[in-house]
């Protein structure tokens, strides 16, 4: 997922952007935007792109016998 080729353009995971907070990007092409900005210069940076988390475990509803077989 972290590497795919469709990905969304979104300026706070180009090449050419440095995020400065949460909502702005500091693009040497457009200088600051928000980071759902993207322009025709977008360059895909995997390192900057930051995956979603995984889902974690629900174990409030299993019991011993689910375990066995």
């Amino acid at each position: 997922m972290l590497f795919r080729k469709n990905i969304d353009p979104r300026c706070a995971y180009c090449q050419r952007g440095t995020q400065i907070n949460e909502r702005e990007v500091a693009c040497a092409k457009q200088g600051v935007v928000p980071v759902e900005h993207h322009c025709r210069s977008f360059k895909y940076d995997p390192l900057k792109r930051v995956p979603p988390r995984p889902a974690s475990l629900d174990t409030k509803g299993l019991k011993e016998e689910d375990f066995s077989l």
